[in-house]
């Protein structure tokens, strides 16, 4: 290495001064890095560059996909390359799942980049100019929006990583110059021309022809995504005042939501429905949501399923809910039990947590360590609610409190003798007047409750 550190010096006088090394500086002093290197020209030469511009704060990860049989040869070079330079290596073999080949090794790949990635370090990739090209294109060609056409960021900050991309205004061609000026070894990759591969379609056969038409190319699909990132950075904060108006990452309030245009509506409602997913979801799904969902009639039960999620409209909201909560009401109902309750008891029902606590009016202490009853509704039901004329139907009172149907499967009816005492809800404890009601006597409080609801409701 000490034969090249003399050019190297040259180069980087010359050309790192105002790039890198002021990307560098942005860093606190204590960050490490760590480099995504897979054996190629860009990524070799960015392990050579770390090195001299970070001695001692860097190591290096090979992901090994498993997808050719010499792969595990090239992460042996790597490590190799690694121990010339003293900089501690990962060799790490992934599983790529079915699918998508390109999208599946690349979802391996930062799987494992997030299973080794320290708390104070950053991931460094080695992406220049021409990947940011291809990004944008081959992304235009699939029918992205703004997020997708502003492809990659220099700097990528994320809620579980950051990524640094010092080479992504730096030519592919100056990268081999820099490479070859400064003796760095590298391997080949024969998929990157196998046209099978889309990028790699894209930059044998799609990228030569449109170069010859139009030579400025690269440099006018780079600035595209530039001017896609601010187009990116302001739709941000209209989606941030437009979902603080509407509602949050659960629901939605669609008196507020239908008020917007319905550019905006598109696109929040898009935005909403990725939530902490990594993609968005078609433009034909939230089209389908709208639809099918939002304006349906009121009285339809509208709900719709996509990426582990029912979107469901009840009153003048649009839920966002977990299959799992969503069908919870499909599960066998249970059986009736018996409960002994005591002052200060604290009880978890399916409803929620709930306190025994003193009262200025409530059931009688009598009732303390006797054998009570919990049952789910079974339909029919009738309540005299303390405080109100006469007997309700149950489900009248649960759909006047606007108690969520997917959550009334946890409703449980508290008894004793065939006497109703009250009834167990996601909104707390209804006591029904009876014999057993008194003053000075005793209810159960709710804490908390095991299922979301919004107080509005």
């Amino acid at each position: 290495m000490r034969s090249t550190l003399p050019a190297f010096n040259e180069v980087w006088q010359r050309q790192f001064r105002s790039g890198i090394l002021k990307q560098l500086q942005e860093f606190p002093a204590g960050t490490k890095f760590l480099i995504g290197c897979s054996g190629g020209v860009d990524s070799m030469l960015l392990l050579h560059l770390m090195f001299f511009l970070c001695p001692g704060k860097i190591r290096a990860i090979y992901v090994d996909h498993q997808l050719q049989s010499i792969s595990r040869a090239w992460g042996t070079f790597v490590q190799q390359q690694c121990q010339q330079l003293d900089i501690p290596c990962i060799l790490q073999p992934v599983h790529v799942a079915l699918g998508n080949l390109e999208q599946q090794a690349r979802n391996s790949r930062y799987q494992a980049y997030l299973q080794h990635l320290q708390q104070d370090e950053i991931l460094v990739l080695g992406h220049h100019q021409q990947d940011q090209a291809e990004t944008l294109m081959l992304r235009l060609l699939s029918g992205a929006g703004i997020d997708g056409l502003a492809a990659m960021k220099q700097l990528d900050i994320r809620e579980n990583l950051t990524i640094w991309r010092p080479l992504l205004d730096v030519s592919r061609e100056q990268i081999c110059q820099w490479a070859s000026g400064l003796n760095v070894q590298n391997i080949e990759d024969p998929t990157n021309q196998d046209i099978h591969y889309d990028r790699a379609w894209a930059r044998q056969t799609l990228w030569p022809m449109l170069s010859e038409r139009y030579p400025k190319m690269q440099s006018a699909l780079v600035r595209t995504s530039e001017l896609m990132q601010d187009a990116q950075h302001i739709l941000q904060e209209v989606l941030e005042q437009d979902l603080k108006c509407c509602g949050n990452a659960e629901s939605l309030n669609l008196s507020a939501f239908l008020n917007l245009s319905k550019a905006r509506q598109r696109q929040l409602l898009s935005v909403w429905m990725k939530g902490e997913g990594q993609y968005r979801p078609s433009l034909e799904m939230v089209e389908r949501v709208q639809n099918e969902v939002i304006a349906a009639k009121l009285d339809a039960q509208a709900a719709l399923h996509w990426q582990g999620f029912y979107y469901v409209r009840y009153q003048q909201h649009l839920h966002r809910l977990k299959a799992e909560v969503y069908r919870a009401d499909q599960q066998p109902k249970l059986a009736e039990q018996q409960i002994i309750l005591r002052e200060q008891d604290q009880v978890q029902l399916p409803s929620g947590q709930f306190k025994i606590q003193t009262a200025t009016f409530g059931l009688s202490a009598a009732l303390f360590g006797q054998r009570l009853y919990l049952r789910t509704r079974k339909g029919g039901e009738k309540i005299h609610l303390h405080g109100r004329i006469g007997h309700w139907p149950l489900k009248k009172a649960i759909q006047e409190a606007q108690i969520f149907p997917w959550t009334r499967h946890t409703i449980q009816i508290l008894s004793t003798d065939n006497v109703m005492l009250g009834v167990f809800t996601p909104k707390g404890f209804w006591l029904a007047q009876s014999a057993y009601c008194e003053a000075g006597g005793w209810l159960p409080i709710s804490v908390s409750s095991t299922l979301e609801f919004n107080d509005e409701h």
